[in-house]
């Protein structure tokens, strides 16, 4: 990436003996959305609030548009932040808390007026400017929230769990009203979150972080399809993940039979991804690398699929099948089948002894 808008370069930050962030670089191309995705504790969090400017780091750099912002507070970079509790100022009206940015900034009344009423008919709350917080729901307060952070026409928008308030239904509402903003407004965008839905239906990118380092940033199709890194294949949980060893031109793993493995990649883990790995009936012979008998052990139906815990000898696999198909029911033994798209292969650096 040539000229990136967000560059984050080596950032570390340490509590006592902990470092929180462990080393971070980071390129965000303009217009870019990049969300950085992982578990509670890894680090995402405190490299939101180092960008914000709310936490110095103790080394590294932060450059937006080229120019190092590492030691400038917040109000000097430029920035619209949506935290996770919207933090609006309940004595001030919708219109009020969008305006504040504003008036900070000292942007005459007759601009600010005309600027707080475009930003809220874009968030579709023109009809509620004079409401206060305490009579919103949480989407409205979330969409004022993001009026606020817009209306200041920020060079990078901040989002911190933006959706972890919400029920779920008004989860997906607003995950897409966000979308729909941000490539409106064409605003290169971070994001925070720990739930992956989120994470790969928003960002361009996604940068999977634990224990203060970024373990693997690519495309959602990317991570979805062949992740790179044990961590990420474990953590997106609609997979499973088998260990084993390569030997001759094969993948070998407690009773498995042996899978062909491409030419020359000799892999510690087999990464199965659950939406295409077939359950057959006892007896089948599918044409696939893999399929061999297995035993259903749980079954749950959510929305429009089945999903499924089965037995392949010790170990235990997620599946997910379509509502359509018959219904299998714990205990049902049936032939375990995946294709080749259904599989993606892991050498893991330190099982296999390397270095990345």
């Amino acid at each position: 990436m040539p000229d990136p808008h967000l560059r984050l370069d080596a950032l570390v930050k340490r509590y006592g003996a902990q470092a929180a962030v462990d080393g971070v670089s980071l390129d965000v191309a303009r217009g870019e959305c990049i969300a950085l995705l992982g578990p509670s504790g890894c680090g995402k969090t405190t490299t939101l609030r180092l960008v914000a400017g709310f936490v110095a780091p103790d080394s590294g750099r932060i450059l937006i548009g080229g120019r190092a912002v590492e030691r400038d507070p917040p109000h000097r970079r430029a920035i619209g932040m949506v935290f996770q509790n919207y933090a609006l100022f309940p004595h001030l009206t919708a219109a009020g808390n969008v305006a504040f940015g504003l008036e900070m900034r000292n942007v005459p009344r007759a601009e600010r007026e005309s600027r707080v009423a475009a930003a809220l008919a874009t968030v579709g709350l023109a009809a509620l400017a004079d409401r206060y917080p305490a009579r919103m729901s949480g989407g409205q307060q979330q969409r004022v929230a993001l009026a606020r952070a817009l209306v200041i026409r920020p060079e990078l928008l901040l989002l911190d769990e933006p959706l972890s308030n919400l029920d779920a239904g008004l989860r997906v509402e607003m995950r897409e009203e966000i979308a729909r903003l941000r490539a409106q407004a064409g605003i290169t965008t971070l994001f925070v979150t720990h739930d992956q839905e989120e994470a790969l239906a928003l960002a361009d990118r996604v940068a999977v972080m634990d224990r203060g380092r970024i373990v693997e940033c690519a495309t959602p199709a990317a991570l979805t399809e062949a992740p790179r890194h044990l961590f990420t294949a474990r953590f997106l949980g609609a997979r499973s993940v088998i260990e084993g060893r390569a030997e001759s031109g094969a993948f070998h793993a407690a009773s498995l039979p042996p899978i062909p493995l491409p030419a020359g990649a000799r892999p510690t883990h087999l990464v199965l991804r659950a939406a295409r790995l077939l359950l057959l009936p006892e007896g089948a012979a599918p044409d696939a690398p893999l399929a061999a008998p297995a035993r259903i052990e749980a079954a749950t139906r959510l929305d429009d699929a089945v999903h499924y815990e089965v037995a392949l000898g010790p170990h235990r696999l997620r599946v997910r099948r379509p509502t359509d198909e018959p219904a299998l029911v714990p205990g049902a033994h049936v032939i375990l089948a995946a294709p080749p798209d259904a599989m993606s292969w892991i050498e893991d650096f330190e099982t296999a002894g390397e270095t990345a």
